[in-house]
């Protein structure tokens, strides 16, 4: 036993890698290994001899168990000290320009817009794209015959043949998400929904797919007046400026009654917009008082609650405030278009720090 140990303890402390120091496992206390193949010689001693040879033999099982586990340990501690004198990287240099990413400006307009409602107490709410056809059509009393509905302008999910179950569609807007909303949280109830939508349609101004947010609020007295602030708020405060004039003109939504469609005061001297001066008018959004039907499909009493919702694509008013000519090389992946309009990583918009650069 002795030799056995002063053999092994050797190896172990020369091996020069951790597939060698295995191959020593496996030689000494392996299933047939040189001490395992001593320890089944027990059985064929007489009691005496086992008390004495037993003890000795797992004595040496486990010194030997001990050797190859700190063996393992020192290999593993001279690779990572090896790792760490070749592969440094000095933390004091200057950062790469070249490397640096940027914020698409979708992704930054969505976190300004959503900071200026914030403040105003709307809190974030999502939902999924992929949308049953009463959640995105029928909930939101939009009927059956509406030219919304028709395969021209909507996605819809593939049904097999003789598939009964209501159809499927890529969600056309994000005011399913009002729906969801009410139907968790009832009222009263304040919130935007952020996100993707998509619908059939591609040229300088409209894309497959592209991004809303929608607002809603529903209280006991709430009125187009509380709407018309809101939005002048949230104009001022995206646009960064003083004083803006918005003009409600008289639309239609299936899902709000009265409907209005909002324009902005603005001027465009020299092709660059300038909003809250000047004789022109822009319209913005799409707004109104929400529509019994669509609180009902809520599972809010339209008899004790009313609200206002709104509805605004975070491309169109990114491209107004930036200065963007094409809706197409938002998804174009043009690092020198990223890079042109991108914004800094680190630059978080707030209202006291300023939302854009």
């Amino acid at each position: 036993m002795d030799n056995l140990r002063d053999k092994y303890i050797d190896l172990i402390a020369n091996a020069g890698s951790e597939s060698a120091l295995e191959d020593l496992r496996v030689q000494a206390i392996g299933k047939k290994g040189e001490i395992s193949l001593q320890m089944r010689e027990l059985g064929r001693m007489t009691p005496e001899e086992r008390q004495v040879a037993g003890p000795r033999l797992n004595a040496l099982k486990d010194e030997i168990a001990s050797a190859l586990a700190a063996k393992k340990e020192a290999l593993a501690d001279n690779a990572l000290d090896e790792r760490l004198r070749s592969e440094w990287l000095d933390v004091t240099l200057p950062v790469r320009p070249r490397r640096q990413g940027t914020i698409h400006p979708v992704s930054q307009v969505t976190e300004e817009v959503t900071a200026i409602f914030a403040d105003m107490g709307f809190a974030v709410a999502e939902g999924p794209q992929i949308e049953s056809d009463w959640y995105n059509f029928d909930a939101l009393n939009i009927p059956g015959h509406h030219p919304a509905r028709a395969e021209m302008d909507t996605f819809y999910t593939h049904r097999a043949e003789g598939d009964d179950r209501p159809p499927h569609v890529l969600r056309t807007h994000t005011s399913p998400v009002q729906i969801r909303a009410m139907q968790d949280q009832g009222a009263p109830i304040r919130i935007i929904a952020p996100g993707r939508v998509y619908r059939a349609d591609y040229d300088m101004t409209h894309t497959p797919m592209f991004h809303q947010i929608e607002g809603l609020a529903i209280d006991k007295d709430i009125s187009m007046a509380n709407l018309k602030w809101v939005l002048e708020e949230f104009v001022k405060a995206f646009f960064e400026v003083d004083d803006v004039e918005l003009r409600f003109r008289a639309s239609h939504f299936p899902f709000t009654e009265p409907s209005a469609e909002v324009d902005i005061r603005c001027s465009w001297e020299g092709g660059t917009l300038k909003v809250g001066e000047g004789d022109d008018w822009l319209e913005i959004l799409g707004s109104g008082m929400v529509h019994p039907n669509v609180l009902r499909a809520g599972n809010v009493d339209p008899d004790n609650w009313q609200g206002f919702a709104f509805g605004m694509g975070i491309d169109r008013i990114a491209m107004l405030k930036y200065g963007i000519p094409d809706l197409r090389a938002f998804f174009d992946s043009d690092l020198r278009w990223l890079r042109h309009y991108g914004f800094a990583a680190l630059d978080v918009p707030t209202l006291r720090g300023g939302l854009s650069r």
